[in-house]
């Protein structure tokens, strides 16, 4: 197999995002065991992710048009992971749920700038026919990240305070700001000038937009994976008791983040060669599948893991190939706007995905709130059905 296109451009990007996620999955793996500890409810963190989602979405789509605008990519993506390292320092010293809303706003205002120029600059450094696997292996880089943050909190959660888990978290996702800075290439198309045309943003490709509105039904009902965590304690609580619980909500997300890394590369590859819509496609499905069984009351732990096994494959599939996608419609000179629009309604569609599905939850039951989930996942399966995208 070869690996021409692995260079030092996208093997860095690689690694900054391995020691981002080391860092950020180390928090949100220890959130709702503190968000719990405050007394917060299901509701609430509905409410906390809805909004910290729906940020990316704004900054996401303004970030993305400025960087086309200046033709400059990587001072976005630096400072949107300084402003992500700032959000989780925020987290070591608040101690109610609207400071925590505030530092998970901040957390992924920088993820909503970093991700457009960021995804230019994996574009830039390599030929369409590798996108696929170059964006599976940022994402399995990216989930290494996912799955040792939450291993070193399901350990330090024994011994420390949540508040000194999160200074810990700070120090990976600042350090990622520095190797961007340091060992990242600025993208370099047509000499530097700005070379958007008017009807490049009036006229985006029909096809596009209908992709766009699929994507966005299936935002409907992608939930946040905390709900998954909070979902976990639920269900075990009253058999092994609140430490437990806490503990092995952890040890499945570091589960959840393992299947997503073995998935990811694979299904990059799987996606060049048979085609990145049938691929997409299985993933919304295997969405819907897996939050139809947390709709399901059980304490069995071998049950809970298969479940979270099935939602790290989806989303392997669904946060690589989404992306690889906007690559095939747009060109070059206004792919972050494009990466912007796929955040921001993804974002719009995740905020009221978590509000509905928190609400559902603390109102009614679990079962109406995922349920509803799932329903929107397929819909957005079937949806991207009718939608044209090249091989």
């Amino acid at each position: 197999m070869s690996f021409a296109w692995l260079n030092r451009t996208i093997l860095a990007l690689g690694v900054v995002s391995l020691f981002s996620d080391f860092g950020s999955e180390m928090a949100t793996a220890v959130l709702p065991a503190f968000l719990v500890s405050i007394g917060a409810s299901a509701a609430i963190l509905g409410v906390i992710e809805g909004f910290a989602t729906a940020s990316v979405s704004f900054t996401s789509l303004l970030a993305g048009w400025a960087s086309d605008y200046t033709q400059a990519r990587k001072p976005f993506a630096a400072i949107g992971y300084l402003l992500a390292s700032l959000g989780i320092g925020f987290l070591c010293c608040i101690h109610n749920w609207i400071a925590v809303l505030f530092a998970r706003i901040l957390t992924r205002v920088g993820k909503g700038v970093r991700d457009p120029a960021r995804d230019v600059l994996l574009t830039s450094a390599t030929r369409p026919k590798y996108y696929g696997r170059m964006f599976g292996f940022h994402r399995m880089m990216d989930t290494l990240g996912g799955i040792f943050g939450p291993l070193t909190a399901l350990f330090l959660i024994r011994f420390l305070p949540l508040s000194t888990i999160f200074w810990i978290a700070f120090v990976p996702v600042f350090l990622s700001f520095l190797i961007i800075v340091l060992f990242v290439r600025e993208a370099t198309l047509n000499n530097g000038k700005m070379v958007i045309r008017k009807e490049h943003l009036t006229k985006l490709p029909s096809h596009f937009n209908y992709y766009v509105v699929a994507v966005g039904v299936y935002g409907l009902g992608s939930c946040a994976v905390s709900l998954l965590i909070l979902r976990t304690i639920d269900l075990l609580k009253p058999t092994i008791g609140t430490a437990w619980a806490d503990w092995y909500s952890i040890l499945l997300y570091t589960f959840f983040n393992i299947f997503y890394a073995a998935f990811s590369y694979p299904v990059g590859v799987a996606a060049d060669a048979i085609g990145k819509k049938k691929i997409l496609i299985a993933g919304y499905l295997l969405s819907g599948i897996g939050l139809l069984g947390f709709v399901i009351t059980s304490s069995n732990i071998y049950y809970v893991a298969f479940l979270f096994l099935i939602m790290g494959i989806s989303y392997a599939i669904v946060d690589g190939v989404q992306r690889a996608i906007v690559a095939d419609f747009l060109p070059r000179e206004i792919q972050g706007t494009g990466y912007g629009i796929l955040a921001a309604v993804m974002g719009i569609g995740n905020l009221l995905s978590n509000i509905v599905v928190g609400f559902l939850w603390t109102t009614i039951n679990p079962f109406i709130g995922f349920g509803y989930a799932a329903i929107m996942c397929i819909a957005g399966a079937l949806l991207l059905g009718f939608v044209y995208i090249k091989k």
